[in-house]
């Protein structure tokens, strides 16, 4: 079976929304064995639509489009599949009672346009959506004498990923029995792709696996992808597959599977029952928004200040005046105090400090935009450093300090000698 996708929607088309429901698409499918072959994205447009949705079903067995099933008059999505497969729509009542039920939970009075979410093309499979109003569905499409499908989901990622995972992907493994696919990708940070796949050159037998490389800012992946017949162990063989991966990266993997530095580090702390704080200059606050994105972090996050003034960085965490005076507000001596001081203020296991020049201005010879310092403290220690990392832009360099920050913190964990 092959796939293609199409985002439909003006703000797909015009850059204000940037569309991830298709990759995320493409690897749940590939897991199952179906091969991605084409991407498309068009906007709120009826005939531009059809003529994608037609040139996809060129491509693909299989047509999974996201977006324009609203209920306001340019989600257009339903009524182009309905005129491209010949058939008229039809109301699903257990889709109606659904939205109704929902607009009753909610006290508000249902808008009449609400009930166009549940009329389909004539035939087609509904997809139920646990968490919201639009639900999805696939409808069959004649080419050529041959009958191919176009499936239809809701915009909203996670809307998307709860039906796909619950509703398309069983009704693709039923039609699509042959070879299986499984992969299993690799968090990496601190090593560039090149360089990942220097190491990896000569791990990995082509005939025996896929790897493939994507770097996602601030990380970058590493999937591994095997195949075999659908009575084959695929997980063992990525488990073998993952001893090599990690003999050779080692460190620089942070995680299996798509998970954040904060999650991996929030995890760590949990399971070793250390808490922390946070004092933050250049990152303003990135760092504690991140950690506390985690569900559960309050575990282990006591505090997080961001000590952006000199006078904050004296009068809040106790950074000596003349460390400021002598060695500036970004050096490693006042990220240092700064670690110290956001751990004492707290009464915390572990400090961990930002200050740096995340520009545009504010750069010197000495030390110009892109110029860092890390801290990190713990009973009996403290360390801190200084990272050159270049100016690729202020919310480059900010990104960039919080997720090396979050790595300190992660390697001090694994290993606390690391650090000296």
């Amino acid at each position: 079976m092959k796939s293609a996708f199409l985002a439909i929607g003006d703000e797909i088309v015009g850059g204000l929304t940037t569309d991830t429901n298709s990759g995320f698409l493409a690897g749940e499918l590939r897991a199952l064995g179906v091969q991605p072959v084409a991407g498309f994205s068009v906007p709120d447009d009826e005939d531009a639509i059809v003529r994608t949705l037609r040139r996809a079903l060129e491509e693909a067995d299989l047509v999974v489009c996201t977006g324009g099933l609203g209920p306001t008059a340019d989600d257009l999505t339903t009524a182009c599949v309905a005129r491209l497969a010949g058939r008229p729509m039809v109301r699903d009542e257990a889709s109606a009672a659904h939205i109704q039920q929902i607009f009753r939970d909610r006290g508000v009075e249902m808008p009449p346009n609400n009930l166009k979410q549940a009329d389909f093309p004539q035939g087609a499979t509904v997809f139920p959506n646990p968490t919201g109003t639009a639900p999805g569905f696939v409808c069959p499409v004649e080419v050529d004498g041959e009958t191919r499908h176009v499936a239809c989901f809701p915009g909203v990622p996670r809307e998307t990923k709860r039906m796909v995972r619950e509703s398309l992907l069983p009704w693709v493994a039923a039609r699509n029995p042959g070879k299986r696919f499984a992969s299993r990708t690799f968090s990496t940070f601190g090593l560039a792709e090149s360089k990942l796949d220097e190491l990896l050159v000569g791990a990995i037998d082509p005939a025996e696996a896929r790897l493939a490389f994507r770097a996602a800012f601030p990380r970058v992946q590493v999937r591994v992808t095997v195949d075999g017949a659908p009575d084959d162990d695929l997980e063992s063989r990525l488990d073998a597959l993952e001893a090599t991966v990690r003999e050779r990266l080692g460190a620089s993997i942070y995680a299996v599977g798509d998970e954040g530095m904060e999650e991996t580090v929030g995890r760590m702390l949990r399971e070793r029952g250390l808490t922390l704080a946070l004092a933050e200059s250049c990152t303003g606050g990135r760092i504690g928004d991140r950690v506390t994105d985690v569900p559960g972090s309050s575990a282990y996050f006591l505090l997080g200040v961001a000590t952006y003034s000199n006078g904050a960085k004296a009068g809040v965490l106790g950074v000596d005046e003349e460390t400021l005076a002598e060695f500036g507000a970004v050096s490693p001596q006042t990220a240092r105090e700064m670690a110290v001081g956001a751990r004492r203020l707290a009464g915390a296991d572990l400090g961990l400090s930002t200050t740096g020049i995340a520009g545009p201005g504010g750069g010197t010879p000495d030390k110009p935009v892109g110029t860092v310092c890390i801290g990190l403290a713990w009973e009996g220690g403290a360390w801190s450093r200084r990272f050159d990392i270049g100016d690729r832009g202020r919310e480059w360099i900010k990104g960039m300090t919080a997720q090396m920050a979050l790595d300190t913190l992660r390697r001090w964990l694994l290993d606390p000698d690391s650090l000296t």
